[in-house]
């Protein structure tokens, strides 16, 4: 096995990696913290938001988002077979959809919400904050998951076309 091809493993684990964790966020998590009040599911999504910040997610997320490029890069070849178009395809899907929206969305929506101190507050500060985060943060997180399942759709392919092919078979 080459060394290009234990990078494409690598980028495929870790495009993977993320691509379940916001799935699974999404058909889960998400719909049991919107069942809750606004006071816990405020208080859940603080703690949730503090606890990822951990180095086990920041090796998958920031990982793919170095491991995207660096394997698009070593697929590049004069010809431009069609492994190196699918994964420029999804380094850009990846790079905008996923990374792009999650620290100009997300994480602006995070902060917002860790800076409130949500026991010293009325319940209609609550409200009303829910109402400022939940359906936004909802919605990119919507567009951040479809765009990681479009960038690991994109890696799957480029790991099975042959390499050098011009088309997939």
């Amino acid at each position: 096995m080459t060394f290009a091809n234990l990078v494409l493993l690598a980028t495929a684990f870790t495009t993977a990696l993320i691509a379940g964790l916001f799935y699974a966020y999404s058909c889960s998590v998400n719909p049991g913290l919107g069942k809750l009040s606004d006071a816990n599911y405020l208080l859940a999504m603080q703690s949730i938001n503090r606890e990822i910040l951990n180095p086990v997610f920041f090796m998958s997320f920031m990982g793919t988002l170095v491991l995207l490029p660096v394997c698009t890069w070593l697929q590049y070849a004069p010809s431009i077979p069609l492994r190196f178009y699918l994964l420029l395809g999804a380094t850009l899907v990846y790079g905008v959809g996923t990374f792009g929206v999650t620290i100009f969305g997300n994480v602006p929506l995070n902060n917002a919400l860790d800076a409130m101190q949500i026991h010293s507050v009325s319940a209609e500060a609550l409200k009303q904050q829910r109402t400022l985060f939940e359906k936004p943060w909802n919605q990119l997180h919507a567009i951040r998951t479809m765009a990681n399942a479009i960038a690991l759709v994109l890696v799957l392919l480029a790991c099975i076309v042959k390499q050098g092919a011009t088309k997939i078979e």
